[in-house]
């Protein structure tokens, strides 16, 4: 089943989830690893590679949420109470926001230093949204580092819902992203 039903998710989203679940997850920690390598003559380069990433990181995002508004986003279970839902829905759009956020402070990052990270894996120059700054370039990317922080905390509070579902209340609200099965 392609698309999402009222009751499961279908393997567009579960691939949209997975795929992006991989990238962000790397994305902090090769994030943490450059930031915690001395200078280098080929930090350029890893940084770049961040940059290309993250622009990638940035589109599937756009895509997933799109896609998220064309078809029915699968329901939570009928005993589940109003302050989850609404919990649920918060943790949900926060993922959304932050992920989107550190991908276009990055992106604003790039533009404002010289020379920026615009090459997409030598394809092509991805348009800066920036001039560039040294200052600005700099402010731009503490608050990358911050929010990146943010997003690792976001991810962290859905893991344990995730395990409050699989283990505490045993329902199949986590098992459906995996298998696509109704529950």
């Amino acid at each position: 089943m392609i698309r999402n039903t009222t009751s499961s998710w279908g393997s567009v989203a579960r691939g949209f989830h997975w795929a992006l679940a991989a990238a962000i997850i790397g994305m902090i920690a090769f994030g943490w690893w450059m930031n915690h390598i001395p200078a280098r003559p080929d930090r350029f380069f890893y940084r770049s590679i961040h940059a290309d990433i993250g622009y990638v990181v940035l589109l599937l995002t756009l895509l997933r949420l799109v896609w998220r508004g064309v078809n029915p986003t699968p329901a939570l279970p009928e005993d589940t109470s109003r302050w989850h839902r609404i919990a649920a829905r918060v943790s949900h759009l926060a993922l959304y926001a932050v992920t989107i956020l550190v991908a276009v402070l990055g992106w604003a990052h790039s533009g404002a230093r010289t020379p920026n990270y615009s090459d997409w894996f030598g394809l092509f120059h991805v348009p800066q949204i920036t001039s560039p700054d040294r200052a600005a370039a700099q402010a731009y990317e503490v608050r990358h580092i911050y929010f990146a922080y943010v997003l690792l905390a976001l991810i962290g509070i859905h893991i344990a819902a995730v395990a409050w579902h699989h283990f505490m209340r045993r329902d199949r609200v986590a098992a459906r992203m995996v298998d696509g099965a109704p529950g």
